[in-house]
Protein backbone atom coordinates (compact mmCIF):
# COMPACT_ATOMS: atom_id res chain seq x y z
CA UNK A 1 0.00 0.00 0.00
CA UNK A 2 1.61 3.42 -0.98
CA UNK A 3 1.43 6.32 1.53
CA UNK A 4 0.73 10.33 1.44
CA UNK A 5 3.61 11.61 -0.95
CA UNK A 6 3.71 14.79 1.96
CA UNK A 7 4.84 14.36 5.62
CA UNK A 8 2.72 15.72 8.66
CA UNK A 9 4.31 18.78 8.68
CA UNK A 10 4.24 19.50 4.90
CA UNK A 11 0.99 19.20 4.94
CA UNK A 12 0.09 21.19 7.50
CA UNK A 13 2.63 24.05 5.68
CA UNK A 14 0.31 23.29 2.51
CA UNK A 15 -2.98 23.84 4.68
CA UNK A 16 -1.51 27.05 6.05
CA UNK A 17 -0.42 28.72 2.57
CA UNK A 18 -3.70 27.42 1.50
CA UNK A 19 -5.80 29.58 4.17
CA UNK A 20 -3.69 32.62 4.40
CA UNK A 21 -4.14 32.63 0.24
CA UNK A 22 -7.72 32.31 0.69
CA UNK A 23 -7.47 35.29 3.75
CA UNK A 24 -5.45 37.54 1.39
CA UNK A 25 -7.74 37.29 -1.39
CA UNK A 26 -10.59 38.09 -0.25
CA UNK A 27 -8.62 41.38 1.18
CA UNK A 28 -7.23 42.00 -1.86
CA UNK A 29 -10.83 41.83 -4.04
CA UNK A 30 -12.74 43.57 -1.53
CA UNK A 31 -9.47 46.54 -1.64
CA UNK A 32 -10.03 46.08 -5.89
CA UNK A 33 -13.85 46.61 -5.38
CA UNK A 34 -13.13 49.42 -3.44
CA UNK A 35 -10.41 51.07 -5.97
CA UNK A 36 -13.10 50.09 -8.92
CA UNK A 37 -15.75 52.07 -7.28
CA UNK A 38 -13.11 55.11 -7.27
CA UNK A 39 -12.08 55.49 -3.69
CA UNK A 40 -9.30 56.88 -1.57
CA UNK A 41 -5.94 55.51 -0.55
CA UNK A 42 -6.97 56.02 3.11
CA UNK A 43 -10.62 54.21 2.35
CA UNK A 44 -9.28 51.19 -0.03
CA UNK A 45 -6.28 50.91 2.76
CA UNK A 46 -9.47 50.19 5.19
CA UNK A 47 -11.25 47.93 3.13
CA UNK A 48 -8.15 45.90 2.69
CA UNK A 49 -7.72 45.63 6.01
CA UNK A 50 -11.56 45.00 6.96
CA UNK A 51 -11.59 42.46 4.28
CA UNK A 52 -8.15 40.66 5.73
CA UNK A 53 -10.34 40.79 8.98
CA UNK A 54 -13.67 39.34 7.36
CA UNK A 55 -11.49 36.80 5.82
CA UNK A 56 -10.00 35.45 8.73
CA UNK A 57 -13.59 35.19 10.15
CA UNK A 58 -14.82 33.22 7.28
CA UNK A 59 -11.65 30.75 7.01
CA UNK A 60 -12.16 30.19 11.33
CA UNK A 61 -16.62 29.41 10.79
CA UNK A 62 -15.52 27.15 7.64
CA UNK A 63 -12.39 25.58 9.83
CA UNK A 64 -14.98 24.67 12.29
CA UNK A 65 -17.80 23.91 10.03
CA UNK A 66 -15.45 21.40 8.29
CA UNK A 67 -14.32 19.59 11.17
CA UNK A 68 -17.83 18.38 12.48
CA UNK A 69 -17.89 16.46 8.87
CA UNK A 70 -13.99 15.23 9.25
CA UNK A 71 -14.79 14.03 13.07
CA UNK A 72 -18.31 12.43 11.99
CA UNK A 73 -17.01 10.63 9.33
CA UNK A 74 -13.38 9.54 10.67
CA UNK A 75 -12.78 6.01 10.82
CA UNK A 76 -10.39 4.56 13.30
Amino acid sequence: MVGPSLSDDETELASNRLRAFFILLIGFSAALIAVQAGATLLQTGIVLVVGVVLGALLMWYLSRWSREFTEVNRRY
